[in-house]
């Protein structure tokens, strides 16, 4: 495909990446030139067919050009969370018995360095930038541009060598192992070929039309399946260009000066986008937030329709017209969004209202479902039917069914071979006809054929009086208020459910700003009466909308409270993918839930802490408890005033 892409494309941009202030533009001529260089290198280092290759780092054309040179000497690449701490990396250094690692800094040799001897294969890293490296003992590490260059000088002695472990790949091999978030325990490796990254890749992409005139934002982490099938499988199949951001700090600058036509990102990011415009709305004047309300109404009113093909008044159409003008396509161009012709969400399910302003905005923005098992694609929403209670229809060549006891299983050509050295899990999540358990319970609306995901069905459980409980149904109201960045809440088997809330320290601290309220921490901040009068009002407006409908009504809020610390991946309380680990949440702070529900008003809690530069530490607090207002339900989820 990169050969294909190279004659087909050559002179198109494959890859742009900002570098020093400037964006720099790679062709696809110019990219197959640089694997190639870069495999012959790998062979140089005595590179053998079938070992794994880490990739660590942040977003850059090197890296995912590294990834194929990896496949084309025959070998699998292996790309980590670079966000990860070294222990982290070690388990996964050794499970797979890497040998080589290609990365992008010192922190990151770092990081291999101190766990080394946990990871006894490893012989050699390769580093991109060699800033801070000079004094370092070499034995082990070797500069990624020095390499390249050792493969365009031996070309002639390894060429052959080369063209035969191309020729000779074939469908079935491996093309990446990709480990989970590891929500339930120790991360698996996900073995994908290239068959399924290929086929799957394709048909999405036939799906929404891509095509080499698009461009993609590669920002998210390189070890996720979705940037894979996206920045990697989806890019070669249909040779748009991949653009990488200078940094994490500066991504939504150079999301706007890029202007992607296809765009994914994780529900957080668009409510934390939702979350920063409403914050500058309420510095704003009068007058625009007088035209910025009711040019809004307007939108959320038109603005999906018009999106969907769907009849309009003239009226409409020209009152939306006006808010283009003046509302709208500023806004767009000011978050970046202004030329996005394909926008996915997924990972977590997103607030309606937050789904719902982006598409009033005139973002074609839309849900897709799908897990690293899958190679990322089992549902999708084709135009015209996005809604926000499902996640669409089966993707191309996909079927699904719905177990007995309500879990979604799928069959497709991007389904998984194995977990690597894991014959059980593998038999535990697929079985022989190739179809896949994916862990969460929904059902498919028999009149339209959308699937529509409830919860983790490990997560949905039963009130103690026997109503359904899902807490993520809940939690993904919550954090629809701009205050409120995490929610988890409890309920399995008792009498009521409970939270535990994080605050967004953005939203509240220009807040508290704007209400000259002092504060001296997050924990402080946190534990102000007035913030948690305003989470109660939350909470209570959750417990309103829940109390409607009638199959989740048991799952209204009864009490919660604010944790004096945001959740932590380095804590282990969320995934690097930032998913909940329950099982963690609930051992760590049994105390808090326990108070939660024997009527105590306050409750002292200690909680280890993980500080930035990797020392332990620990910081406690006394958190009070409030309790929230609840909603009856007559009829048919018909709440009672």
């Amino acid at each position: 495909m990169l050969a294909h892409n190279a004659v087909v494309h050559g002179a198109r941009p494959a890859y742009r990446e900002k570098e020093f202030g400037i964006w720099q533009t790679d062709s696809w001529a110019e990219s197959a030139e640089k694997v190639r260089a870069l495999a012959l290198g790998l062979l140089s280092l005595g590179l053998e067919r079938h070992s794994h290759v880490a990739i660590v780092g942040s977003n850059r054309p090197d890296l995912y050009r590294a990834m194929v040179a990896v496949q084309c000497a025959g070998a699998i690449p292996v790309p980590l969370y670079q966000d990860a701490v070294a222990e982290e990396m070690a388990y996964v250094l050794g499970h797979c018995g890497a040998k080589l690692a290609i990365v992008e800094d010192q922190e990151q040799v770092d990081k291999l360095l101190s766990v080394a001897g946990e990871a006894p294969a490893l012989q050699t890293i390769l580093y991109l930038d060699p800033r801070g490296l000079r004094k370092y003992d070499h034995t082990l590490l070797r500069a990624f541009h020095e390499v390249e260059e050792t493969g365009r000088r031996h070309a002639a002695e390894y060429a052959a060598q080369l063209d035969a472990l191309v020729s000779g790949a074939t469908a079935r091999d491996t093309c990446v192992m990709l480990y989970t978030s590891g929500t339930t325990g120790k991360p698996k490796g996900v073995v994908l070929s290239h068959d399924n990254i290929i086929r799957t890749a394709r048909a999405s992409a036939e799906f929404d039309r891509l095509g080499p005139e698009d461009s993609v934002l590669a920002y998210l982490p390189m070890a996720w399946v979705g940037d894979f099938i996206f920045s990697i499988g989806q890019a070669y199949c249909t040779g748009f260009c991949v653009c990488c951001p200078e940094s994490a700090e500066t991504m939504q600058a150079d999301l706007r000066e890029v202007g992607p036509s296809y765009f994914f990102a994780p529900p957080r990011f668009f409510e934390g986008l939702l979350t920063s415009v409403t914050i500058r709305m309420e510095d704003a004047g009068a007058l625009k937030k007088r035209l910025y309300r009711h040019f809004m109404a307007v939108a959320r009113r038109v603005g999906p329709a018009l999106l969907d093909g769907r009849p309009v008044s003239l009226a409409d159409r020209l009152r939306y017209r006006l808010g283009a003008l003046l509302v709208y396509e500023p806004l767009k161009n000011a978050l970046g969004l202004s030329r996005v012709r394909v926008g996915y969400t997924a990972g977590e399910a997103i607030g309606p209202e937050i789904f719902d302003f982006y598409r009033a905005l005139g973002i074609n923005l839309k849900q897709l479902y799908g897990q690293t098992e899958a190679s990322v694609f089992i549902t999708q929403q084709p135009d015209g039917e996005v809604r926000a209670d499902t996640v669409g229809v089966p993707s191309p060549g996909v079927e699904l069914r719905i177990g007995e006891n309500g879990e979604v299983y799928y069959r497709s050509p991007g389904t998984f071979v194995e977990y690597y050295q894991n014959a059980q899990s593998t038999a535990d999540t697929k079985d022989p006809h190739g179809w896949v358990a994916t862990g969460d319970a929904g059902f498919i609306e028999p009149e339209t054929g959308h699937l529509r995901i409830i919860d983790r069905a490990k997560d949905v459980g039963k009130m103690a009086d026997g109503s359904l409980f899902a807490p993520k149904y809940v939690e993904n109201k919550l954090k629809f208020y701009p205050d409120i960045l995490e929610a988890v809440v409890f309920g399995n088997g008792r009498d009521a459910c409970t939270a535990f809330l994080n605050i967004d320290l953005g939203a509240v601290g220009n807040w508290a700003e704007r209400n000259n309220i002092a504060y001296a921490s997050y924990q402080e901040l946190a534990g102000h009466p007035r913030v948690l009068d305003t989470l109660a009002a939350h909470v209570a407006e959750v417990n309103r909308s829940v109390a409607a409908d009638p199959m989740l009504s048991g799952c209204q809020v009864h009490r919660f409270l604010v944790l004096h610390k945001e959740l932590d991946a380095d804590d282990g309380e969320l995934t690097r993918t930032r998913k909940v680990r329950r099982r963690i949440i609930e051992e760590r702070y049994g105390v808090l839930i326990d108070g939660l529900y024997s009527g105590a008003g306050r409750v002292f809690v200690e909680t280890p802490v993980t500080y930035e530069d990797g020392r332990q530490g620990a910081i406690s607090a006394t958190l009070e408890i409030r309790d929230a207002r609840t909603f009856p339900v007559t009829g048919a989820g018909r709440v009672a005033a």
